[in-house]
């Protein structure tokens, strides 16, 4: 007897899914029964996503965001809730990198960084809140990095966004468990996407990142974009039904 998918008709919003993680996130709750609402700031990419998931025989619908335009969040999660009823699970995802130290990073840096990682996760889950209160239920999974637990060097304006993401998250977690909507954050380590490039400015080129990441890390090698989707279904589902406030630290090691 063939089991239910984890997530059968549930409505899934997930910003910056047009590439990388969110791209694989949007392909794995799909594959589990979601309808993923994909956005990304670049509209032809969200497309590609959505198609791709169609064409493999799920139910996605596409959409261009900018997650740096409040109202602009607002007005997207609030008409997805509408047109299908629902919404059950918030992945807000999409972030910046820049690279620097403190002489390094300028303030405009430091803002544009805070204004991704961190205001634009608390305008999503915001506007997700009031729809998941109605039902009584629902998930928030905000990206955050195994650079909210770590330091970094020489990436002071990211590095100081991720623990504060993760504490909102905490807060969150803490002020709606009672409604039975739980809110977790997702900490990836260093996995090969194009999000990377800070990281290899900041050590000397992609050689220099290689090196790192074979040596540094105790499993030796980069994560895949699929594999830290499965964790992104894990808390999406009800397999982590009495998980929330946590941060889901994905590195192979790096921060032990």
């Amino acid at each position: 007897m063939t089991s239910a998918p984890l997530l059968q008709d549930r409505v899934a919003f997930i910003t910056g899914a047009g590439a990388g993680i969110g791209r694989a996130s949007a392909h794995a709750l799909a594959r589990e029964g979601a309808r993923v609402v994909v956005t990304d700031l670049i509209e032809d990419r969200a497309k590609a996503v959505s198609d791709e998931i169609a064409q493999n025989g799920g139910q996605a619908d596409a959409r261009r965001l900018d997650v740096a335009d409040d109202a602009a969040i607002k007005t997207a999660i609030g008409e997805a809730a509408q047109r299908f009823g629902r919404l059950d699970i918030l992945h807000s995802h999409a972030g910046v990198q820049r690279p620097g130290s403190l002489e390094q990073v300028s303030t405009e840096d430091l803002d544009r960084s805070w204004a991704f990682n961190v205001r634009a996760h608390f305008v999503a889950a915001r506007a997700a809140i009031p729809h998941m209160k109605a039902r009584k239920k629902g998930s928030i999974i905000i990206t955050a990095s195994n650079s909210g637990v770590q330091v970094d060097r020489e990436m002071l304006a990211y590095a100081t966004t991720k623990p504060a993401v993760i504490a909102m998250t905490r807060q969150i977690a803490a002020d709606y468990a009672r409604y039975n909507i739980r809110c977790n954050a997702l900490c990836p380590g260093f996995v090969d996407t194009v999000f990377n490039a800070g990281f290899e400015q900041q050590m000397g080129g992609r050689k220099a990142l290689e090196k790192y990441v074979a040596n540094s890390i105790p499993m030796g090698r980069w994560a895949t974009p699929e594999e830290i989707a499965d964790s992104v279904v894990y808390l999406a589902s009800d397999q982590s039904s009495f998980m929330t406030g946590h941060a889901l630290v994905i590195d192979g090691g790096e921060s032990i």
